[in-house]
């Protein structure tokens, strides 16, 4: 993955270069599936936060769970969970666009005031693409789309996933960015394109490649 390629990730269609990452310990809660599912989720969330070196939590003193995962059917059932408008801001007219153009994901970011991740709500409607993935595999994309704050043009052509075998994986040069965004001597947000190439240096380095 060259400086370029890091860049594209995280520049958004507007043109505007925008990265975050968690500031705080991820405190997860799932709803809308059973037992065996909600297991896989925090296997993936597990082992993609052992790959940044970042940090789970049981709560957020200040949101009690600050990465919110919803499984459901259709996007107006949104609407009818209590408390959901004060989470998302302009609820209404977001599930109206949401279901006009038969979206079956989205993620809404809120950030502190460093410009971190704070917090994270991912909507998953249950269409026939989404039911015919992989439990596996549809927690891992989405926890991996959720631990750092992507370009809304990432991935769109290639996905951060990779079959070997019969097991998905996450791609070894995504995993790679994403343990080097979690480096400590980088910002947890950034909005000049030079932070590709400082991603790129960490990259490198943790490859063990001297330049």
């Amino acid at each position: 993955m060259e400086p370029s390629d890091i860049e594209a990730l995280f520049t958004r269609g507007d043109g505007q270069f925008v990265f975050a990452r968690w500031g705080r310990p991820i405190a997860p809660v799932v709803f809308g599936v059973e037992e065996a599912t909600l297991k896989v989720v925090k296997g993936a969330l597990e082992a993609v936060t052992a790959l940044a070196g970042h940090k789970m939590a049981e709560t957020d003193m200040e949101l009690g769970s600050n990465m919110m995962v919803f499984f459901f059917s259709e996007w107006a059932e949104l609407l009818d969970v209590p408390g959901m408008d004060r989470l998302v801001p302009d609820l209404g007219p977001l599930v109206e666009k949401l279901t006009d153009v038969d979206a079956n994901q989205y993620r809404f970011f809120r950030f502190d005031e460093s410009g971190a991740i704070k917090a994270c709500f991912v909507f998953l409607r249950m269409d026939e693409h989404l039911t015919a993935v992989p439990a596996e595999t549809l927690a891992l994309s989405q926890v991996v789309q959720s631990y750092v704050l992507w370009s809304d043009e990432a991935f769109k052509d290639r996905s951060p996933l990779a079959v070997v075998g019969e097991k998905t994986i996450l791609r070894p040069d995504v995993a790679g960015l994403i343990r080097a965004a979690y480096d400590p001597v980088l910002p947890s947000a950034a909005t000049d394109s030079s932070h590709a190439l400082r991603l790129y240096a960490r990259m490198q380095a943790g490859a063990g490649v001297v330049q």
